[in-house]
């Protein structure tokens, strides 16, 4: 069974997954980032492939990438550094890549070097929904990866719909049409928007991400959906702390401030 599926069955609330830059603060980061965050009880890891026009990631997470390209992180270098991380790693892992680096990898090729190294679903905030059904459903699905899609508030229903009907894993919310980046508070208008999807009792459970970054937001995101995603503030504590173990911990601390 799909790890990410096996997560979604054990777990139906407040599932907390965390946003990476693969390659950063340091090249060499990226497996300890990912052992440690397991280790400080961290659900699932979107793992993200650092680019250079990068449409849907704020200030915080497009310099988390510029770093990791000046450090030497490539796509190829990032399979490399996952080779054994299924040795050490038990929780779900998911991959974020703009769809560029993937077309100069080659799609088929990508989703065999994800599946070897225990990739269990893909993210490509990119890709048009109409291309992925003619020409990436049936490669993904034949190599067993999920790739989760992105919905806005600008979604309509009906589009909403129709990825449930045609992916697996989790539906990935954004909290709203702007760029990912820390908010304190959730507004009234983003609020409902998430009362009415999770009214719309889908196939697949929801994640909310983009403006997580305290106590408030996390638990708003979890009364509607079945967890969250948290990434620039994780980033930006990665930046800040003097150790990726300082930035787990206040990042816990942050949203569960006991």
């Amino acid at each position: 069974m799909n790890r990410i599926d096996k997560l979604f069955q054990e777990k139906k609330n407040n599932i907390f997954s965390v946003y990476f830059t693969a390659g950063y603060p340091e090249l060499d980061d990226t497996v300890k980032v990912i052992q440690l965050l397991e280790d400080n009880g961290v659900d699932m890891l979107e793992i993200g492939v650092p680019f250079s026009d990068p449409m849907a990631d704020g200030p915080v997470i497009q310099s988390s990438g510029s770093q990791a390209l000046k450090n030497g992180m490539s796509l190829k270098l990032l399979f490399n550094q996952l080779s054994n991380v299924r040795q050490s790693v038990s929780i779900p892992l998911v991959l974020m890549s703009y769809l560029n680096p993937i077309i100069q990898f080659g799609f088929e090729d990508y989703c065999k070097e994800a599946v070897k190294c225990g990739i269990d679903g893909l993210i490509i905030p990119d890709l048009p929904f109409d291309e992925y059904m003619e020409s990436y459903k049936s490669i993904a699905e034949e190599f067993g990866l999920h790739v989760i899609m992105l919905v806005t508030p600008e979604t309509s229903e009906e589009r909403i719909r129709l990825i449930d009907q045609n992916t697996s894993g989790f539906i990935y919310m954004v909290s709203s049409a702007s760029v990912t980046g820390a908010k304190n508070r959730f507004s009234d208008e983003v609020l409902a928007y998430f009362r009415h999807v999770d009214e719309m009792q889908l196939n697949n459970p929801r994640l909310i991400g983009f403006g997580i970054s305290n106590k408030e937001t996390f638990e708003a995101a979890c009364r509607e959906s079945s967890g969250v995603i948290i990434g620039s503030k994780f980033i930006s504590l990665l930046g800040s702390e003097s150790s990726i173990d300082d930035a787990i911990k206040q990042l816990i601390f942050t949203i569960d401030p006991k």
